[in-house]
């Protein structure tokens, strides 16, 4: 009798154990498509158009936003385009961790109201198999969010058209 008393405490726990692996693996999956749905452009799409020309194409998430995963400097960040905002804008918590250098202050007007900024400059950027060099920025100490905006500083140096949910980004031809 003693025996069957360990096999059923032993029966129960590995139940337990079932059950908290299938929760765990229920919250990793549930978690992975809430991303998705907030980001689906994790890894941007990639091309080359007829020219030879890098293209970039981004889904629109769900709330009509495009954000991709991209690099700074050849680390990864996430972008949020903003076709609003006149320079790339970079939370001070990731302009610390990408180590920019703060190249002087000023004040800009944002959605917020006017906010002082430190300048910065940003030598590499890319954002699938577009690469930028020498890009204006701002490092914010008020914007509190994991993403950079992807400003006109970065967006005139790219052509960009939409159709439908998608946004599609093209390296420009040098002339």
């Amino acid at each position: 009798m003693h025996k069957t008393d360990d096999t059923v405490k032993l029966g129960k726990g590995m139940m337990w154990i079932a059950w908290i692996i299938f929760f765990a693996l229920l919250v990793w999956a549930f978690q992975g498509f809430i991303d998705k749905q907030q980001n689906p452009n994790q890894v941007p799409q990639v091309a080359l158009t007829s020219d030879g020309l890098a293209e970039v194409i981004l889904k629109r998430n769900k709330y009509g936003h495009y954000l991709s995963a991209g690099t700074i400097n050849n680390e990864r960040v996430v972008f949020l385009l903003d076709t609003g905002a006149t320079n790339v804008s970079i939370p001070a918590k990731i302009a610390d961790t990408l180590n920019l250098p703060n190249l002087g202050n000023h004040f800009v007007q944002t959605a917020n109201g006017r906010v002082k900024v430190y300048q910065t400059q940003i030598d590499q950027l890319s954002i699938g198999n577009i690469i930028l060099y020498n890009v204006a920025a701002n490092i914010n100490p008020g914007m509190n969010t994991n993403e950079i905006l992807l400003g006109m500083s970065a967006l005139k140096q790219v052509e960009f058209r939409q159709s439908g949910q998608y946004l599609y980004l093209t390296e420009q031809r040098e002339y």
